[in-house]
């Protein structure tokens, strides 16, 4: 049993505590909205991040974003419940900058790190089926993997930064594909097809894949009830065209979806939708069609 600290009980962090939990180990939770905190089953709560923290073997946080890693990571009482030998697993999708200078800082109270960010959605978070991409040293991925397993399938994709690269390239593919599904169900629909037919037609073939089947029946159905979050999407596309300007690459499918996002979620109020909704920006595009 291995006494974890787990800090952020959103949409993803409920199942996940909750799995930590129901798999035998010494849980306890923070979130800065108690009564979100309350509903992790097997779970002890802790008042502050610093009480969940201190004592703990393995931290795991999944927190909105960097900043808020970064502010929590900050406090003094946290920083002085710090030991050497803990294990910081930082599964948040932030900057692979954020999370080298997170592993730096970490670093000097003896505190190992890992970013693992996932990909797999509230679904994944459920059935225990995350894809998660690690970065940090291999004996640290070692230790930390056999907990990590409760939540899916870790693996270790190089050194620190790296897990939240995989990550930004992962975003990518998922921000690429959904414009290119909510494009098909278009097409579909205004030629006199019957998407839902048509995806069960494509099962198989190589243009099928996940966000064909869920994304597709939740645009045409007008199920967008966030499961992804539109507003994270854009943000992981922000810093996917951070990056790329870093390392001085081109990125043009990535740069118009992260425009087409941003439309969604500052002009058409759909920051808090799923980011299937994609497809209202587009009929938006074609409305005088």
């Amino acid at each position: 049993m291995t006494k974890i600290a787990f800090l952020g009980i959103g949409m993803m962090g409920l199942p996940m505590a909750s799995h930590l939990a129901a798999a035998g180990h010494d849980v306890t939770v923070w979130n800065r909205n108690r009564a979100k905190a309350e509903a992790v089953v097997g779970a002890t709560i802790a008042d502050t991040a610093a009480q969940a923290v201190d004592g703990a073997d393995l931290i795991v946080s999944i927190l909105s974003d960097g900043a808020a890693t970064r502010a929590v990571q900050a406090d003094p009482t946290l920083r002085a419940t710090l030991t050497k030998g803990q294990i910081w697993v930082e599964m948040a999708s932030i900057k692979p900058d954020e999370a080298r200078a997170q592993a730096a800082d970490l670093a000097s109270f003896g505190v190992r790190h890992l970013d693992a960010p996932v990909s797999g959605g509230t679904a994944g978070a459920e059935a225990a089926t995350l894809a998660i991409m690690v970065g940090g040293d291999q004996a640290v991925f070692d230790i930390a993997e056999p907990i990590l397993r409760h939540l899916g399938r870790p693996t270790r994709v190089g050194p620190s930064g790296t897990g939240q690269l995989a990550k930004l390239a992962n975003q990518g593919i998922v921000g690429i594909t959904i414009g290119a599904v909510a494009e098909a169900m278009l097409l579909i629909e205004r030629g006199g097809g019957d998407p839902a037919a048509v995806r069960d037609a494509l099962k198989g073939g190589f243009a099928d894949s996940l966000i064909l089947q869920l994304h597709g029946a939740r645009m045409t159905e007008g199920d967008l009830a966030p499961r992804g979050r539109a507003a994270i999407q854009l943000k992981d596309m922000n810093n996917i065209m951070q990056e790329a300007d870093k390392l001085a690459l081109t990125l043009p499918m990535s740069a118009d979806i992260q425009a087409r996002f941003a439309t969604l979620c500052n002009e058409m109020d759909g920051a808090d939708l799923d980011h299937a909704a994609l497809y209202l920006e587009l009929l938006k595009r074609n409305q005088a069609s």
